[in-house]
């Protein structure tokens, strides 16, 4: 069952607040009195709740118009309506403006007061309802962001695992490949950290960077279908050997190509023995064509092969290595990787290849001759 309105009759005649009183108990309203505004104002103050005001305008003290500004102010949620003489119409319309839901003029009919009593409550159950209606909403609102944050927040930590899962993976086949050719063990590493170093110099960043790394990381994927008789000569090739082991970029791209977290990566395996000036290999790619990921590569590896100690020659000094890439600007490099190069302090490429070193020290030396599948599982598994 619903409960009474309740109703607060405010009149200085006690004539008045009786007739009120009696006439809206009849029509089943829950009805207090008050004499004053200052006597209304004390029963909010004390902790009465009414849903509407039935206020007289002019009283002794402090006036109705005053009282309805205090509780639109204090109590914003009780509806008043006004009750004033018919020469006073205009005050009543005032009120309304300020925020009084009607008015009745004296001399009043019991039903014209039922009648806007029953108006004013419906305005106010139907604001009240709105509002309940609206704060739903944003609760709503509220839990289904939320709930979104959360989701998001969840796909960024899988999406991060995943990675991290890739990488690893990627991680372990370069230095399963390492392994295989003992003359360049480190060398994979070395060039994911140059070339990243140079990525960075050029503004590149993630998601870019990243595929910049792993075509790094993998450059050398395709030496799995060259013969070890071929990649672990000791001597140098002759003409149809040197042809076998140029295919190794196709087969890394043949690889590569269809694994969709990959597709830049292996544009980079494709292209990382192309040449500036289109003289490099297998399509003869020239400048720009050349994926931005293999000419910073080209760069980096080249800049590692000189700094390390081969079987033929000990490693050149770092003075020297410089001078052969500004050599070899514009023909063999692209001039704006070189240039980047350049700017790199020579300490920051001493400390790169030093934490190399550091963890490839780490790792377990007098690995045996055995298939790249073993040596891939014994990466995985470090």
């Amino acid at each position: 069952m619903e409960a009474k309105a309740r109703v607060l009759v405010i009149d200085d005649n006690q004539s008045v607040r009786d007739l009120l009183r009696e006439g809206l108990e009849a029509f089943g309203y829950h009805v207090d009195t008050a004499s004053s505004a200052i006597d209304a104002r004390a029963r909010f103050e004390g902790g009465d709740e009414f849903d509407l005001a039935l206020c007289d305008i002019d009283m002794p003290g402090e006036s109705g118009t005053e009282l309805l500004r205090w509780l639109k102010d204090k109590r914003p949620d009780v509806a008043v309506m006004m009750v004033t003489g018919i020469d006073d119409a205009g005050t009543a319309v005032k009120a309304m403006l300020s925020g009084a839901s009607d008015y009745v003029c004296k001399p009043f009919s019991l039903p014209e007061v039922r009648a806007r009593t029953e108006q004013a409550l419906e305005k106010r159950r139907l604001v009240l309802e709105n509002r309940a209606y609206q704060n739903h909403l944003e609760r709503l609102v509220d839990d289904r962001t939320r709930e979104v944050l959360q989701a998001m927040s969840k796909i960024r930590r899988l999406n991060e695992e995943i990675k991290s899962a890739y990488d690893s993976t990627l991680t372990a086949l370069m230095i399963a490949l390492d392994y295989r050719d003992t003359e360049t063990q480190g060398h994979s590493l070395r060039v994911v950290e140059y070339t990243s170093c140079l990525a960075r110099e050029l503004g590149i960043v993630d998601p870019e960077l990243t595929s910049i790394r792993r075509g790094a990381m993998l450059h050398d994927v395709g030496k799995i279908g060259i013969p070890d008789a071929i990649l672990r000569k000791p001597g140098p090739l002759n003409a149809e050997e040197w042809e076998i082991m140029r295919m190794h970029a196709q087969l890394g791209y043949e690889m590569l190509k269809d694994i969709p977290f990959l597709a830049i990566p292996a544009s980079i395996v494709l292209s990382h023995q192309e040449k500036w000036d289109g003289s490099g290999y297998p399509h003869g790619l020239k400048q720009e064509q050349i994926p931005i990921g293999a000419r910073l590569f080209a760069v980096a590896d080249t800049f590692d092969a000189m700094t390390s100690d081969r079987p033929y020659r000990a490693a050149l000094s770092y003075s020297h290595s410089r001078q052969e890439l500004i050599d070899y600007s514009g023909s063999q490099f692209d001039p704006q990787v070189v240039e980047a190069f350049l700017r790199i302090a020579e300490q920051e490429w001493t400390d790169i290849r030093r934490d190399v070193e550091a963890q490839m020290a780490r790792r377990p030396t007098g690995v045996p001759e055995t298939t790249l599948t073993r040596l891939t599982h014994m990466a995985l598994n470090r």
